[in-house]
């Protein structure tokens, strides 16, 4: 049995339904479907669940919702009139939207039920079609398919009772499509996963039913090496493990949502990344363990918008619970920590810039200059993070020599090392303006010389 999970740019329109569908019908194996909700058509489009989330912050903030409403219908009008279908399920997204905006009170479950309507009423379609060219399919609501969450709005989590019920899956006939992104807590209240969860519902399903495979559909053929918009024609990579995708999925990497191998890593499923328009290339697999190929780094990768805490205190090191206190300060601020390098007199903390304001700046240094007695604070912007990546990295010879060799042969000087803390990866910070030219070197330097 496979489980197929197709993003949002492979069910953006009728055409890439037909495609889904004709993949589907190639392979009986391939019982289960996993659905995102519609992406966009082309650059300036716009995706489904933005425009269900517009719609939702436009009801709560009293403005008209009528033209982002009219925008959906004739998004999904379009699909099902171009595959022949009937427009009811057009007038059902209506019908439950408005319903949802006048019997939801609770803001933040409101827009947790407006964001999953994407998928789910892609999902409606998608059945619809399947049965439409004459194959046994079934619209399966995640509440059904046993799929019971934290009760978490926006960040929900799988509960671990939920993979025995979801097995039971393996006993209906046909076809079972089911959206992704969403599921319900115990209390029957409908939670979105994190953005990007259709991917966590596709893996989370893999696990339960024990697939054999779980097929990630996407709009690339596998997953690069590098950012192809950094580096021309950069290799395809034919095998990783789930260790190794994490750590580029979390480093900038956008072929997946940075959980959403977790429940298939801990299931053992092979994962496989495939390409819905061209459907037999071989694809990225991502397994737990692979051959060792003698290739130190199997990918780099980065991503810029990054901030620095540097703090500096004589004897800092003889300080007990200095380092807790510090982020202790950040966890009550509400800011979440990257990396956090120190050495004897002076620690740094890396962040995501987006979760500084001028104000938190000026909070943060108030309160580590009074509370920690800190001889200096200083906040650098403007940081970029680069990633190696590669299974027993920390046990290869010369990674590190070869890595701070090309970075200087790039001309770009080191602001950070974060090498020990995982043995997988490797990390660089740099000033973001010099990110290209750092990872073209780094490129050449492992993959082509």
């Amino acid at each position: 049995m496979k489980v197929a999970k197709f993003g949002g740019s492979s069910v953006a329109s009728a055409e890439m339904l037909e495609k889904v569908a004709n993949i589907i019908k190639s392979d009986a194996k391939r019982k289960i479907i996993v659905v995102s909700a519609p992406g966009k058509r082309h650059p300036e489009d716009t995706k489904v669940t933005d425009l269900f989330i517009r719609l939702g912050e436009q009801f709560i903030s009293g403005q008209a919702i009528e033209d982002t409403l009219g925008k959906i219908s004739d998004r999904f009008l379009s699909i099902t009139s171009e595959l022949n279908l009937s427009d009811d399920i057009v007038l059902r997204i209506k019908n439950e939207t408005r319903r949802l905006l006048n019997e939801t009170s609770n803001s933040s479950l409101l827009l947790d039920s407006l964001k999953a309507m994407g998928e789910d009423s892609l999902a409606r379609v998608l059945s619809a079609y399947l049965n439409h060219v004459g194959l046994e399919a079934t619209y399966v609501n995640p509440k059904d398919a046993g799929i019971i969450v934290s009760e978490e709005p926006g960040s929900a989590q799988i509960l671990e009772k939920s993979y025995s019920q979801i097995y039971n899956l393996r006993n209906r006939e046909g076809i079972l499509v089911i959206p992704g992104f969403f599921g319900y807590s115990e209390k029957g209240t409908l939670m979105t996963f994190s953005r990007g969860g259709s991917d966590i519902t596709g893996s989370i399903v893999a696990a339960g039913v024990q697939a054999d495979l779980y097929e990630n559909f996407t709009d690339v053929s596998s997953v690069y090496c590098v950012n192809p918009f950094i580096v021309n024609n950069p290799k395809e990579i034919s095998s990783l493990t789930y260790r190794e995708m994490r750590e580029l999925s979390y480093a900038g990497f956008s072929v997946f949502h940075d959980e959403a191998l977790i429940p298939a890593f801990k299931a053992n499923i092979p994962v496989c990344i495939k390409n819905t328009n061209d459907p037999s290339a071989m694809g990225t697999m991502i397994v737990a363990k692979k051959e060792d190929n003698g290739q130190p780094v199997v990918g780099i990768a980065s991503d810029k918008g990054f901030s620095s805490i540097y703090v500096r205190k004589y004897l800092m090191n003889r300080e007990i619970g200095f380092g807790m206190h510090l982020l202790n300060i950040l966890v009550e601020e509400g800011i979440s920590f990257e990396h956090a390098p120190s050495g004897i007199d002076d620690m740094s903390v890396i962040i995501r810039s987006d979760q500084l304001t001028q104000e938190k700046e000026e909070i943060l240094n108030s309160r580590i200059k009074n509370e920690l007695k800190a001889d200096t604070i200083s906040i650098i912007h403007g940081l970029a993070m680069i990633m190696l990546v590669g299974e027993g990295m920390s046990h290869r010879v010369h990674v590190a020599s070869k890595a701070t060799k090309a970075i200087a042969k790039a001309g770009v000087n080191i602001d950070m090392i974060n090498q020990g803390s995982s043995e997988v990866s490797m990390m660089f910070g740099v000033q973001e303006k010099y990110l290209d030219q750092t990872v073209q070197h780094l490129y050449n330097e492992f993959f082509i010389s």
